[in-house]
């Protein structure tokens, strides 16, 4: 099952979607990493979908990753007597801590937190951006607010002060048991929800200790200001479109999408595009053309992965939306116009070794004969370095650890095997012509770029680059 396509579909799992005939279908329609979402389902049916994915991993031969979702800390309003208030432009009220259910004048904001994080004259958004308020006094225990826009508030409406970093953790007492859950059914990614600052990376880190890759998942302006610190910590990002489109201005999410691509590029951090991709196919069998063009324009800005949430989680369609997305990637990458746009922006190099290394590959993978590069791998790093490279030939990344090889099935371009420890240098090239003609990337003659590092059995960043050629007939290289 070798990709036609370079970039990769992760998939939510859910009512629609956790059955274990079901995750087999997904993957053989194209699906790369599966997503479990902590914001809903019982850690029974968690565990039941990984279980699902590991049956369907085995069943395909193919390297599946599985990504927990943490929730995340939710910011809410109390209570009503009456559930619900009309309001109006000019309406004045005041959120407090008193538990006592509200009315037109005042409701409880249980959070004091946010009142010690307001300031006056800043923005308040109610109901995923359905209800706008401007803050006219406060202090540590209430705040006075104006609606700017809105008719109708209700209980239990979320939150969001776009423009103050609220001290709460991002992880919630929820989130640390959803976490320990993930790692000990063995998930491969955790993203991390409401990301604000480096240090709530460098949190979910310290508790993960390597059992799994991390996520920030972008979703607040917060977030962006502090981008390149944030990415210091993070095995993966995650353009969380549907919050941040509630904090920011509609014009300005695509511009922030686009930043967050060409940062993770230039790290070699795998990104990945996610919410609302193709939202119409919840009901409809097939996507309108806004988002189709949305599909293909991730995909022509060198995204990782997008990611497809109610519409495989609860939607109608599942199984049809990922073969569509799968239909626009490759119907993208086959566009001549694409090859140029992956070639424009390379990251600059560290100066090390294994920078100088995959630059050459690179260079040397441009000559027509070259079929596929082979990387030898053992935690991942040499093969995210190529892979940020954005070479246009198939990538086989050989590891002996299974949880290396369903990480990198995230990333980019990048054919994640197990394969054992290659011991001597007549084994790597061995291994590697081998394994290309097995997977079909090499043909007879053609050329094979490999990437390993020596000693051989040791992790750390390659420094062999060959070349080999498959043997033009049985027994001869």
């Amino acid at each position: 099952m070798i990709r036609a396509r370079r970039a990769r579909i992760v998939a939510t799992l859910g009512p629609a979607s956790r059955a274990p005939g079901m995750v087999k279908a997904l993957a053989e329609a194209g699906v790369d990493v599966f997503r479990l979402n902590f914001s809903h389902g019982s850690h029974e049916d968690h565990a039941a979908a990984l279980k699902a994915v590991r049956g369907a991993e085995l069943a395909l031969q193919r390297p599946l990753g599985v990504l927990a979702d943490l929730q995340g800390p939710k910011l809410r309003l109390g209570r009503f007597a009456n559930v619900e208030i009309d309001i109006k432009p000019g309406h004045k009220m005041r959120f407090d801590l008193d538990p006592t259910p509200g009315d037109a004048t005042r409701v409880e904001m249980p959070h004091p937190e946010i009142f010690r994080a307001l300031r006056t004259g800043m923005l308040l958004l109610l109901d995923d951006g359905r209800v706008r308020l401007r803050v006219n006094d406060r202090t540590d225990e209430w705040a006075d607010v104006t609606v700017e826009s809105g008719s109708k508030l209700s209980d239990r409406k979320g939150v969001a002060v776009p423009e103050a970093v609220v001290p709460v953790s991002a992880l919630t007492p929820k989130d640390r048991e959803d976490l320990a859950f993930a790692l000990r059914i063995g998930v491969d990614w955790v993203a991390l929800s409401f990301v604000q600052k480096p240090e709530d990376m460098a949190e979910l880190k310290s508790i993960v200790k390597g059992r799994a890759a991390c996520l920030a998942k972008i979703e607040k302006p917060q977030a962006l200001a502090d981008l390149e610190a944030i990415l210091d910590y993070c095995d993966g990002v995650m353009v969380a479109r549907g919050d941040l489109g509630v904090e920011m201005d509609p014009e300005e999410v695509p511009v922030a999408q686009k930043a967050i691509i060409r940062a993770a590029r230039r790290r070699g951090v795998p990104v990945i595009v996610a919410t609302q991709m193709l939202e119409s196919m919840t009901a409809s069998p097939a996507p309108t053309r806004a988002e189709a063009s949305d599909v293909a324009n991730a995909v022509y800005e060198g995204a990782d992965a997008l990611m497809l949430s109610a519409e495989t989680a609860s939607g109608d369609y599942p199984l049809e939306a990922v073969g569509i997305m799968n239909r626009i990637m490759e119907r993208v990458e086959a566009d001549p116009l694409w090859p140029s746009l992956m070639d424009a922006e390379h990251a600059g190099m560290d100066d090390i070794d294994a920078d100088a290394l995959v630059a050459a590959a690179r260079k040397a993978g441009e000559a027509q004969s070259t079929a596929c590069i082979v990387i030898f791998t053992t935690l991942g790093g040499t093969a995210r370095r190529m892979s940020r490279e954005r070479p246009l030939q198939p990538m086989l990344a050989l590891t002996p650890k299974p949880e290396t090889a369903r990480r990198l099935s995230l990333v980019w371009g990048l054919e994640p095997r197990l394969g054992n420890e290659p011991t001597s240098l007549e084994d790597v090239t061995d291994n590697a012509v081998k394994s290309a003609m097995d997977f079909g990337l090499a043909q007879p003659g053609q050329r094979i770029l490999i990437l390993a590092g020596t000693p051989f059995g040791a992790p750390g960043a390659a420094n062999l680059l060959r070349l080999a050629h498959a043997p033009a007939r049985k027994g001869k290289r």
